[in-house]
């Protein structure tokens, strides 16, 4: 069902004149996806409340639920379409009023470690490229017809998640930054054998495969890890930045899906973080990534580094150098000349770095 409506929901994307590409594709369902998350997220916690005899306190206002602006319906549970907004009306109240009203709860918030945070980041990144409201009212009933409540149903709708982000690393050359084959995340991972209790970065997050596929491993059969257990990996474990907004929203958004409801993920530039400025309570266990190659960062960016260049793979290395533990393991992926090249700054990079590698790697 969901890779049907996932289908459904780029057809009619193809067909709307404000969606171009793959990339677009991605970035609209995204926010569509997320509401519709969200409104199953907290219906679930409201039941759970109920059964305990609690009131819920509703992150997301009555008039921004998904139930009243997306999908309100009649007393047989179908759309009433002589409430529901089609068209234009639909299309104006999702700029001036819904992205708005998200995007404030990054101010809002009481701290960044909130899923209220969260959601004001991610509307405040994304804009609603959908130009027709007749196309938005179609992929909001394609939405609605799913359901999340089931852990089944989140690793259905996780994986699917990541089918589209690897379509998006086909579609063009600046989407292939986003996404590493999870066939090589996992076998990494397997060999650094991430714990609980032990913290996992990844400075180049993209799509956030690497803190997702770790999520994965630590967590294992989740029904025998205890409530504090669960709740350090999903608040205490997995951090991580990306500097590209989209890539950023993705990695979010895929971390939610994985049942990380208030992901550490940090939308900033990694390489613009002085060295120096690198303490103990900084740095992590466990670090795994796929940094990117050929990049080339600015002078005032290269003096943050104790060797000097513009390439971005050889500053990732030295910024994981420094943020790992004493006594911390990482598996980074690196291009296939980084030892053999003989410019001046690979040759001070191994001369300098090679047996740190060597011990952080073995």
């Amino acid at each position: 069902m969901f890779e049907q409506t996932f289908k459904n929901i780029d057809d009619i994307l193809f067909k709307d004149a404000g969606a171009d590409s793959e990339l677009d594709y991605i970035g609209q369902t995204s926010w569509v996806m997320f509401l519709r998350y969200l409104d199953e997220l907290e219906s679930k916690k409201a039941d759970e409340a109920e059964l305990r005899g609690d009131d819920y306190s509703f992150i997301i206002d009555e008039e921004y639920r998904w139930n009243n602006w997306a999908m309100p319906k009649g007393p047989n549970g179908k759309i009433d379409h002589n409430v529901a907004m089609t068209g234009p009306d639909l299309v104006e109240f999702v700029d001036r009023n819904l992205f708005p009203y998200m995007a404030g709860f990054k101010q809002r918030a009481d701290n960044p470690k909130t899923i209220e945070y969260k959601i004001g980041e991610i509307f405040s990144e994304l804009k609603n490229k959908i130009q027709s409201g007749y196309n938005l009212r179609e992929i909001l009933e394609y939405a609605d017809e799913l359901e999340f409540r089931l852990s089944d149903e989140q690793h259905e709708l996780s994986s699917l998640y990541e089918t589209k982000i690897k379509n998006m690393g086909n579609a063009g050359r600046n989407g292939g930054q986003y996404y590493t084959p999870r066939a090589l995340i996992r076998s990494i991972i397997k060999v650094v054998d991430p714990q609980i209790g032990e913290t996992v970065y990844d400075g180049a997050v993209g799509s956030a495969g690497f803190l997702c596929e770790a999520f994965d491993h630590m967590s294992g059969a989740r029904d025998t890890l205890s409530t504090d257990d669960l709740a350090t990996l999903k608040e205490d474990t997995f951090y991580g930045k990306e500097k590209k907004n989209l890539a950023y929203i993705i990695g979010v958004m895929n971390m939610i899906l994985h049942g990380i409801e208030a992901p550490n993920i940090i939308h900033t530039n990694t390489l613009g973080e002085n060295l120096r400025d690198i303490q103990e309570k900084d740095r992590h266990d466990v670090i795994l990534a796929n940094p990117p190659f050929g990049g080339k960062e600015r002078v005032e960016v290269q003096q943050n580094f104790d060797i000097k260049t513009g390439e971005t793979a050889f500053l990732f290395l030295q910024h994981f150098i420094k943020t790992l533990k004493a006594g911390g393991r990482a598996g980074v992926v690196i291009k296939n000349t980084f030892l053999s090249n003989t410019d001046n700054a690979s040759v001070a990079y191994v001369n300098t770095y090679l047996r740190v590698v060597t011990y952080t790697l073995s």
